[in-house]
C-alpha cells in the first residue's frame, strides 16, 4: 500500500465525525437541559444519543436520569441495569435504581417495595453518607405503616445529613402518631 492509500485508511471517514459530533452535541444539549432542571425536555435529544451510542455510559446515565425525573421509571430500568451490569460498585447506580424500582410510591407494589429497599440498602452498603437512601427506605417503611422501622431509617437518614429537616419532622410526625394511638389503645382497655 502506498504512502497515500495508508494515510486514507488511516484517516476518520467524514461520516462517522459526523455521528460523533451529532452524538457529542446532543448529549451536550440533553445535559444542560438535565442540569437546568428540564428534565422532560432533556429525554428527546439524549435518546438520540443513546441511540448514537448505546454503549455510552454517560448518555445511559443522562437518560435514565431525565426519565426518573419525569416519572417513566419503567423505562429507566433497562438502563440502570445496563450500567449497574458494567459498574456494579457505583453507589448513585444503586440509589437510581431503588428509585426506578418503586415507581410512584403511592401505587407501589410490596415487591416493589422491597426491591427499592433492597436496592437503596445497596447504595448504603457502597457509601454509608450518600444522600436520600436512608431517608427514602424510611419513606418507604412509613407507607407500609411500620413506624418503629421508618423512625430507625429517618434516624439514620439524619446521623448522615445532621440538617435534614424533613426526615426530622417525618420523626416527629410518625412518633406523635404513634403516642395518640397508644392512648386510644389504652382508653380502648
Amino acid at each position: 500500500m502506498s504512502r497515500k492509500n495508508q494515510r486514507r485508511a488511516a484517516a476518520p471517514q467524514p461520516s462517522s465525525l459526523t455521528t460523533q459530533a451529532r452524538f457529542e452535541a446532543l448529549l451536550r444539549r440533553g445535559t444542560e437541559l438535565l442540569q437546568g432542571g428540564r428534565a422532560q425536555e432533556a429525554i428527546h435529544p439524549l435518546e438520540l444519543a443513546h441511540q448514537l451510542h448505546p454503549d455510552d455510559p454517560h448518555a445511559a446515565h443522562n437518560l435514565s436520569s431525565a426519565y426518573l425525573l419525569s416519572g417513566r421509571f419503567k423505562k429507566a430500568l433497562p438502563l440502570l441495569q445496563q450500567l449497574l451490569a458494567a459498574d456494579p460498585e457505583n453507589a448513585q447506580l444503586w440509589l437510581n435504581r431503588g428509585a426506578a424500582a418503586l415507581g410512584n410510591p403511592v401505587l407501589a407494589t410490596d415487591e416493589q417495595q422491597r426491591e427499592a429497599i433492597a436496592a437503596f440498602m445497596k447504595a448504603l452498603e457502597l457509601d454509608p453518607a450518600i444522600p436520600n437512601a436512608a431517608y427514602n427506605i424510611g419513606l418507604i417503611y412509613r407507607d407500609r405503616g411500620e413506624t418503629v422501622q421508618a423512625i430507625t431509617w429517618f434516624q439514620r437518614a439524619i446521623q448522615t445529613n445532621p440538617h435534614d429537616t424533613d426526615a426530622q419532622k417525618m420523626i416527629a410526625r410518625l412518633q406523635q402518631a404513634q403516642l395518640v394511638e397508644d392512648q386510644d389503645d389504652q382508653e380502648e382497655e
